[in-house]
C-alpha cells in the first residue's frame, strides 16, 4: 500500500482538512493540560533542510519529541544529496530507515521526485511553489479566533508566492473567497490560478481589495533566495505595506496574519503586527499543533 504524502493542501480532501484542523485544536488542549500522549514511540522523522528555518525546525522537532518519537535533522552538508546523489537514490535509502520524511527546499519537483521514490509519507515543509504546513497553522488560528472561514473574504497582500499559492488551495478546500492584491508583474502562477479561479480574484488595487476583509495576510516582499532583488522589490511594492490605514478598510474585527519572519516597517508596520487583532504569535505556535495532527494523520492513520 503506497503511503499518503502531503506535498500540497490538495493532497487532503476538504473533509480531511477540516478534521485535521479540529484534531490540531484537540492536541493543543491536551498538551496544555499536561496529557501524556505518545503515539510516535520509536518512530523517526527525517527532516531534510536545504532552506534554513526557525519555526519549521522547532515545530517538527518539538512535535516529534512530545509524541514520544525522534526527529533527525539533515542539512545538505550532512547528506549525499548535497554532493550530487540522485534524489531518487536518497529517497529509497532514507525512507527505508525512517517513518516519515519532511523536506524544506527550493524546487517543488524535488519533493515530488522524493515522494515518488519513498516508501514512507513525505511532507512538504516549503518549496518555491507551496507552503502547505503554514496554511494548516493559519486555518487553525482563524478557526480558533473566529470560527469557520467558509464564506469569508480573505485578502492576500503582496507577492504571488508560495504562500499565496497555498492560500488559493485553501480557498478551494474551505470555501472562502481569496482576493490577491499584488503589484503588476508579481501575480501568482497562472496554472495554479486557473485551478482555483472560481474562488480567487487578482487585483493590483490594494485598497479596493481590503474593503470588508475578514482576514488580511501578507509576507516579506523578498523571500529567501531573492535577496538580490530586494531594492527593486521595495520600489515595486511601494503602496502595498499593511498599515493601520489599510487595515481600517477591512471589517472592524478583521484578523491580521503573517507567516514570519516579518520585516517590520517594510511589508507591515509594527502597529499592525502588535495590534490585538494580529494573531501572528498564535499562528506561529500553531505550526506545532497543526503539524502534530498532520504527523498523526500520515503515520498513525
Amino acid at each position: 500500500m503506497s503511503p499518503r504524502h502531503f506535498l500540497t493542501l490538495k493532497d487532503l480532501s476538504s473533509d480531511e482538512l477540516k478534521q485535521l484542523l479540529s484534531r490540531a485544536i484537540e492536541l493543543k488542549k491536551m498538551l496544555r493540560e499536561g496529557t501524556l500522549y505518545e503515539p510516535m514511540k520509536n518512530k523517526v522523522l527525517a527532516m531534510i533542510f536545504e532552506k534554513s528555518s526557525t519555526r519549521t525546525r522547532v515545530s517538527f522537532e518539538a512535535g516529534m519529541a512530545q509524541f514520544g518519537g525522534h526527529a533527525l535533522f539533515l542539512s545538505p552538508r550532512d547528506t549525499q544529496l548535497g554532493r550530487g546523489e540522485p534524489v531518487e537514490d536518497s529517497a529509497r535509502v532514507i525512507s527505508s530507515m525512517v517513518d516519515a520524511v519532511m523536506i524544506r527546499t527550493f524546487d517543488h519537483a524535488m519533493v515530488e521526485t522524493f515522494a515518488a521514490n519513498s516508501r514512507v509519507p513525505v511532507i512538504n515543509a516549503l518549496t518555491d511553489d507551496y507552503h502547505p504546513c503554514q496554511l494548516l497553522a493559519d486555518m487553525q488560528t482563524y478557526l480558533e479566533h473566529r470560527g469557520s472561514i467558509e464564506g469569508k473574504r480573505v485578502v492576500w497582500v503582496g507577492d504571488g508566492n508560495n504562500m499565496c499559492h497555498s492560500y488559493m488551495n485553501a480557498a478551494d478546500l474551505l470555501g472562502f473567497h481569496l482576493v490577491v492584491a499584488c503589484p503588476r508583474g508579481y501575480e501568482p502562477n497562472e496554472q495554479i490560478l486557473a485551478e482555483n479561479q472560481h474562488c480567487v480574484t487578482v487585483t493590483n488595487n490594494v485598497q479596493e481589495a481590503v474593503q470588508d476583509a475578514d482576514l488580511v495576510v501578507t509576507d516579506v516582499f523578498a523571500s529567501m533566495g531573492q535577496e538580490d532583488e530586494q531594492e527593486q522589490r521595495m520600489r515595486d511594492f511601494d503602496g502595498f505595506q499593511v498599515n493601520q490605514e489599510l487595515m481600517a478598510l477591512a471589517k472592524a474585527d478583521a484578523l491580521f496574519m503573517h507567516c514570519l519572519p516579518a520585516h517590520r516597517g517594510e511589508e507591515v508596520t509594527t502597529e499592525v503586527i502588535d495590534h490585538p487583532d494580529s494573531v501572528v504569535w498564535d499562528e506561529a505556535e500553531n505550526r506545532l499543533h497543526a503539524q502534530k495532527a498532520l504527523l498523526e494523520f500520515l503515520i498513525c492513520n
